[in-house]
């Protein structure tokens, strides 16, 4: 139910911003907003605990929003606090931000090699995704992981390119384990 939330009112949210142009505009206001909301406990604690009026939580994201963020915005907020949804703001936002990434051509990419890339590799790597993939700017989150033994393994969205030494040699024990003798 969570997905459909935040898919119906995030796409309403990406559709406004490209009817109005203001694409990065509405880009900025949102990572202002997933970060208040990600760093503040109590205030997320208040808007979701269900013996505060909603008249308080609806003043208290005026005061806190209105002059920061598109009018556009805290409607949206205000609207998902008047019909108890407060718990799926984040999601809302995380999912226009997708959205607009998209819109943007930028990927995050998540790269997990055996051992530490240096700068030249990753350079090297960031041009090969620029001519393999649509993206055209991406934002590079780099883990090490032994077990790998060797090679990588990139993840862009739902995508999973795995040249990992652990996956090939799993993949020839599965098939030396199907040979009939």
């Amino acid at each position: 139910m969570a997905k459909l939330v935040s898919k119906t009112y995030g796409d309403a949210l990406f559709a406004i911003a490209l009817e109005e142009s203001r694409v990065d505009e509405f880009f900025e206001s949102a990572k202002v907003v997933r970060e208040v909301w990600d760093k503040n406990e109590e205030f997320r604690d208040v808007l979701n605990h269900p013996e505060i009026e909603k008249e308080s939580k609806l003043k208290m994201l005026e005061e806190v929003f209105a002059n920061n963020i598109p009018k556009e915005m805290v409607g949206l907020m205000i609207l998902l606090v008047s019909k108890g949804r407060a718990k799926d703001i984040s999601a809302v936002f995380e999912y226009f931000i997708g959205l607009i990434k998209e819109e943007k051509k930028i990927a995050k990419v998540d790269v997990t090699t055996a051992v530490a890339l240096n700068d030249e590799q990753k350079k090297q790597l960031v041009t090969r995704l620029e001519e393999t993939t649509k993206y055209e700017s991406f934002e590079m989150n780099y883990q090490v992981d032994a077990a790998l033994i060797g090679g990588m393994v990139i993840r862009i969205g739902d995508r999973v390119v795995d040249s990992s030494i652990k996956t090939k040699l799993y993949e020839m024990s599965r098939e030396l384990r199907n040979i009939q003798v």
